[in-house]
């Protein structure tokens, strides 16, 4: 453990001068009369929170000024937003930007943005307003993963907060990391493993992490409450209620807290609110801005503390509140709220009655956790497959004609269908693709889908909703969904040679609706 912490602190102090070499010389200062200091500041409980405070040049003069709270993300040492801190101090902000609990030099346990996270949030305003020059009337939150769940949540417990930035982060833990009924192993794994190098594990946590990978369905119920009550959904009304202005901003590949809670989310909000989607795995749309590289997402956050904090008219109440950036390229397309993203659908039969056996992945894959979603960002190459090369014995596939024009894939697509298992548990995943005239797919989209308790050999109807984006399928091209039961993004409940049947009733036909852009 010793060894562990000696890393820790090795670690940090190469990063943290690594930044600060980066960006000049940086003044010692006290939190009150401008520049950069480094405080300890006490959070709930008396646990020790290590933090950066940064003010305003000239600050001490008896002026007030918006405050910025800026929680760090998970696994990420107190130096992450140094880059961005020193800009908003730059432009009149005050910013204290604080090491979350359980990681690195902060003290106590890693509680994933348990009520101890959102009293240290509490906490920390409290002492900015009484050691800077912070103006209690103007107070905003945000940040990057972790601190964007947590800025969410503790919005909707302090009325203090009055804007707020989530980039990359999640509005109902159990939709992103269990949706469908199904564990996404592999991000939990690297939240597991980055959270054992970086910090101290609470007990509960270990017991949350070893129920969650073995699959336990006894500890379930268990597993829901815990994972509710980080969710800021669960605390919707209060939130609405304190009416804070809330951007959100996410990657469309993000495997970790993937867009649909984002969405779920947004269409709730009754205050100020914007939602912002482009290329990009976890937090990659906006990593680059930790930095100080322009950044058009933080560009974007800035703008919008600016105009509900310090009341500039930068025109972003004039612009439309839904931004989407199509993973094909092009500049955002804006739209006036997310039911009208996509305003049309294409709905294509799934016919005939496909049985696939368990328990062998096809081809057909989602890709590996943040580097699958960094290749479709920057080279624009998402997971392939071969789909006249897929295996029907492990997959089950249906293909729609092929398209005299470009098919601009926008919002939720939605499958249809009615499935006949061996067992009484199962898994599959089904997968939306782009193929194009030698037959390889593209992966637009998918979702997994796990059941239990079900009766073998009696058929059930099932509504999945595949994770939300934005695709051109050129003309000339096909879309097909394929289904099979294994992918390493997920867990598979299906018992050793289980097989699943897809069936189109004539009364209850099977189908997948795509959402397409207004043509």
């Amino acid at each position: 453990m010793g060894h562990r912490r000696a890393l820790r602190t090795t670690a940090v102090g190469i990063v943290s001068a690594g930044l600060i070499a980066g960006l000049g010389p940086v003044a010692p200062a006290s939190a009150s009369t401008g520049g950069v200091s480094f405080v300890d500041i006490t959070g709930d409980g008396g646990t020790t929170l290590r933090a950066n405070v940064f003010t305003p040049a000239g600050a001490g003069d008896g002026r007030r000024y918006p405050l910025l709270v800026l929680p760090t993300a998970w696994a990420t040492p107190q130096v992450q937003y140094f880059a961005q801190a020193q800009r908003l101090a730059n432009s009149g902000y005050v910013v204290v930007s604080y090491n979350v609990r359980g990681f690195w030099q902060s003290g106590g346990e890693i509680e994933v943005a348990g009520p101890p996270d959102i009293a240290d949030a509490s906490r920390v305003i409290d002492w900015a307003l009484a050691h800077t020059p912070a103006d209690a009337e103007r107070i905003g939150m945000g940040g990057m993963s972790y601190a964007a769940g947590i800025s969410l949540l503790a919005a909707a417990q302090d009325k203090r907060i009055r804007a707020v930035a989530a980039l990359s982060g999640w509005a109902d833990l159990i939709d992103s990391i269990y949706s469908g009924r199904t564990q996404h192993t592999q991000a939990a794994a690297l939240l597991n493993a980055t959270s054992s190098l970086t910090g101290r594990q609470s007990a509960e946590l270990e017991e949350i992490f070893g129920a969650f990978r073995t699959g336990d369905l006894s500890r379930e119920k268990e597993m829901v409450a815990w994972g509710k009550k980080r969710s800021v959904t669960t605390y919707l009304d209060r939130l609405n209620a304190h009416s804070p202005a809330v951007f959100l901003a996410n990657g469309w590949s993000d495997s970790v807290f993937p867009p649909n809670q984002y969405t779920d989310f947004y269409e709730k909000l009754t205050g100020p609110k914007r939602l912002q989607f482009r290329p990009g795995d976890h937090a990659t749309p906006e990593v680059t801005g930790l930095l100080g590289v322009p950044n058009d997402v933080w560009t974007d956050a800035v703008r919008w503390f600016d105009f509900h904090l310090k009341g500039e008219a930068n025109g972003v109440d004039r612009e439309q509140p839904v931004r989407l950036m199509s993973r094909s390229g092009g500049g955002y397309e804006t739209y006036p709220d997310w039911k009208s993203v996509g305003a049309d659908t294409r709905k294509i039969a799934l016919a005939g009655s496909p049985t696939i056996r368990a328990n062998v992945n096809s081809g057909a894959d989602g890709g590996l956790v943040i580097l699958s979603g960094l290749l479709d960002q920057f080279a624009k190459v998402p997971p392939l497959a071969s789909i006249p090369l897929l295996p029907r014995r492990w997959a089950a596939v249906w293909q729609s004609e092929k398209y005299p024009t470009a098919q601009r894939v926008r919002g939720t697509a939605r499958l249809h269908t009615t499935v006949t298992p061996t067992e009484e548990s199962g898994t599959f995943v089904a997968y939306l693709y782009d193929v194009g005239p030698l037959g390889i797919g593209r992966l637009i989209s998918n979702a997994p889908y796990s059941f239990h308790g079900r009766t073998p050999g009696k058929p059930f109807g099932v509504d999945l909703e595949l994770f939300s984006t934005a695709y051109d399928v050129p003309a000339g091209h096909r879309l097909a969904l394929v289904v099979d039961t294994v992918d390493p993004l997920y867990a598979e409940h299906n018992p050793t040679g289980a097989q699943l049947t897809f069936s189109s009733p004539a009364t209850d036909p099977s189908f997948v609706s795509v959402p397409l852009r207004e043509q």
